[in-house]
């Protein structure tokens, strides 16, 4: 058994190594934070997320506290930097919370939102003769350990009649998963959009099975419990912030798409396409968020991701608003 002494090591090593390893293009908005006694807010992001989204509405100005943001390639190690107390709030999938909670972190979704599920995806190359899921009976698919491309593999492969272990997966970060079918190491890559998106737009994929239909479409805003604890206010105005600027970016599509493509350095046409199709809606964690939650947490213990059934009413903090303002 660890002693606790080595546990608290691991933790500040982790904690240290994710923050060296994430946050270096990312600076804090203000260097001067604690001398000035404000409180800092420790945002992890993906590609194409919520910094993106609040930079391009001016979402960010007039601040009362200093954010430092570190961004991840995907949510599986946001989950990690969350559980290590490295960030304090990080926008989640709902498949990478379920084994969030599996793993015993102590982090609680604070903010829901619900998309159209079409760019979580399996792809194949465009002159692939794979036409159905049926069809990846035997074959390799790359998709990240945990993330809602994982999720939308197994969905697929389910709903076409075939067992998780009649399948290859390979687990590849985003950026190794990408060239993987076109170099022939994979028949198929699951992923999520910009991924998507940038992808058939380039011409170098196709969707072969589409979330649509398949998944809930949740994701959500997630924090730590010591952050709740501790930074409740700062966590409210930031939501606010994230439903107020997707409001806007749904009013202003060209300008933000146009913006999107400049922050994250992806084609024009890649950021329109998967923001359009997206339609994103923050919305209140209600009786069927919960309920649409267990249900994934459901699927993966019969699937046997995970070993012990789940209660997922534990992983949400109600307490927190998304009033929409008008022109919602």
């Amino acid at each position: 058994m660890n002693s606790p002494h080595l546990d608290r090591s691991r933790r500040r090593l982790l904690t240290h190594s994710l923050a060296a390893a994430t946050a270096i293009s990312l600076p804090t908005l203000s260097f001067q934070a604690n001398a000035q006694g404000r409180q800092v807010l420790k945002a992890g992001d993906q590609k194409g997320g919520l910094r993106a989204l609040l930079e391009a509405a001016n979402g960010l100005e007039g601040l009362g506290y200093d954010i430092q943001w570190s961004e991840f390639p995907a949510a599986a190690p946001l989950a990690e930097a969350l559980n290590a107390a490295a960030v304090d709030s990080g926008p989640i999938g709902d498949a990478p919370l379920i084994f969030a909670l599996a793993a015993g972190t102590r982090v609680k979704a604070i903010g829901a939102n619900r998309s159209d599920s079409y760019g979580t995806a399996v792809l194949v190359r465009p002159d692939s003769p794979l036409k159905t899921a049926a069809d990846l009976k035997g074959k390799s698919i790359a998709t990240n350990r945990g993330s809602i491309g994982h999720y939308v593999t197994l969905k697929a492969i389910t709903a076409a009649g075939l067992k998780p272990e009649e399948v290859n997966i390979r687990f590849l970060a985003p950026a190794d998963a990408k060239p993987a079918p076109t170099q022939g190491s994979v028949a198929a890559w699951a992923t999520w959009e910009p991924y998507t998106a940038m992808a058939e737009v380039s011409q170098h994929a196709r969707v072969l099975v589409s979330g649509r239909g398949l998944l809930p479409g949740l994701s959500y805003l997630a924090a730590t419990d010591a952050a709740i604890a501790a930074k409740r206010p700062v966590l409210q105005d930031f939501l606010q912030r994230v439903v107020k600027a997707q409001l806007w970016s749904y009013r202003n599509v060209d300008a933000y798409s146009a913006a999107l493509a400049r922050i994250i350095g992806i084609p024009p046409e890649a950021a329109k396409l998967q923001f359009e199709r997206r339609r994103q809606k923050w919305i209140p964690i209600d009786a069927q968020v919960i309920a649409d939650q267990q249900g994934t947490a459901d699927f993966y213990r019969q699937v046997g991701l995970i070993k012990q059934p789940l209660d997922v009413k534990g992983t949400f903090d109600t307490g927190f608003g998304v009033a929409t303002a008008a022109g919602a």
